[in-house]
């Protein structure tokens, strides 16, 4: 084991590993997590010293908890914490609630969860969970011990990030956070602000999926290529997270031996304020860069919300820009229509918008809002995005029903 440094958690003085794993991007084959191979990265990983694993219900098409609860087998489930998430979307009653979690911790091979989540919670759904009785539940679960910890993942605008951190007593967060979405979703502000408030503040997507550290444009190559020090891109972004002390924890899906080797040694020496002032202005200068590529120049800091006709104005930009910042078509209809479809929280699509105008003397940035999100609407809301929602509001009850057939595969993992 090496020597990968510790934060500690301000609410429970409890130290966990500034970095933890996230499993949602093992190696698969034949459209399966390869077993064996995984297995083996997952164990190098936690002897060198990442000790905290992340995973869903969702992750890996209902693969990912099980394989754990099988790989986490002769003493390494005792080395290490996990996280994993309710399914609010699937969640219909408290009973419900009860369910996902106990089958969770049977898929685990575990009698307890370190860090239990709501995933991917937003404004919508959090009042639907509460009317639900999620707050009860989760005071029972922590009572009867079936949970140690209690938390949200979030994707949606710092106004109600701030309202869910405020609404229960949470131990920890997961938000969307890295060199360019540093003022979006719940952002900087948010981060600070949940960190203020004793939460232990954990970190997705510091990559953006990978894409941070792979083939980016010449332009932001060149930027990289001419900085005082020498690292790899991951190295940067995580440097970059690691440098603000607020942030407890931050997951890498590493899918290699190198790639947990490279982080592990990042991990060593990654200091809150250990970056200089000149290492500061070449990561400005590639967030500036990056930014710079974007379709639309929204910088997410939500003045035209909320839109009286429910659309989620930033996130549509946002997710409009990662075409052309990233090229990621598929991934990113797909993102579009679960989060802003009606499938995963409320309908906050662009084609909401009516044209009514009332963001537009709300916008710093002078964007004419109505007309983007006109763009927007033309190119993620095709044939291809009305597919994914019908098929997703057609198949949730039907996974749904299939959950909770005790004899069903999906339960058994």
């Amino acid at each position: 084991m090496i020597d990968i440094l510790c934060r500690e958690i301000p609410r429970t003085q409890e130290k966990l590993p500034i970095l933890g794993f996230g499993c949602m991007r093992f190696v698969e084959k034949n459209g399966s997590i390869d077993e064996e191979r995984s297995k083996a990265l997952l164990r190098y990983a936690i002897d060198k010293g990442i000790t905290h694993l992340d995973t869903a219900w969702m992750y890996h098409h209902g693969q990912s908890e099980s394989f754990l609860g099988r790989a986490l087998a002769d003493g390494y489930r005792e080395k290490v914490t996990i996280s994993t998430k309710l399914p609010h979307w699937l969640v219909k009653s408290r009973e419900d609630m009860d369910f996902f979690l106990n089958t969770q911790l049977n898929r685990l091979n575990t009698n307890y969860i370190d860090y239990y989540l709501i995933h991917s919670i937003g404004r919508e759904s959090w009042d639907r969970m509460k009317a639900c009785g999620v707050m009860e539940f989760l005071d029972t679960a922590k009572a009867d011990g079936r949970i140690k910890h209690t938390g949200f993942s979030f994707h949606e605008d710092t106004k109600t990030f701030k309202e869910i951190v405020d609404a229960y007593p949470w131990d920890c967060c997961l938000i969307q956070y890295n060199i360019i979405d540093e003022f979006s979703q719940a952002g900087r502000e948010g981060l600070t602000y949940a960190a203020q408030k004793g939460l232990a503040v954990f970190i997705m997507e510091p990559l953006r999926g990978g894409k941070l550290a792979r083939n980016p444009p010449g332009e932001i190559a060149h930027i990289w290529e001419q900085a005082p020090v020498k690292r790899t891109m991951a190295e940067w972004a995580l440097r970059w997270l690691w440098d603000q002390p607020e942030i407890t924890m931050v997951l890498s899906g590493m899918n290699d031996f190198a790639q947990v080797d490279e982080n592990c040694r990042t991990a060593e020496t990654a200091y809150p304020g250990s970056l200089t002032a000149e290492e500061q202005s070449v990561i400005r200068r590639v967030s500036d860069t990056w930014h710079s590529l974007m379709k639309v120049p929204c910088t997410g800091c939500q003045y035209c919300m909320p839109c009286p006709f429910g659309v989620h104005i930033p996130s549509c930009f946002e997710m409009y820009n990662n075409l052309f910042m990233f090229g990621d078509t598929w991934r990113t209809n797909a993102v579009y229509a679960a989060r802003l479809g009606g499938v995963m929280s409320g309908y906050s699509v662009a084609s909401a918008c009516v044209g009514c105008g009332a963001c537009l003397s709300a916008c710093p940035q002078g964007i004419h809002i109505p007309e983007r999100l006109k763009e927007v609407s033309d190119r993620l809301e095709g044939p291809f995005f009305q597919v994914l929602v019908l098929g997703a509001k057609i198949a949730l009850p039907i996974m749904r029903r299939f959950a909770f057939l005790k004899n069903s595969k999906w339960m058994r993992g």
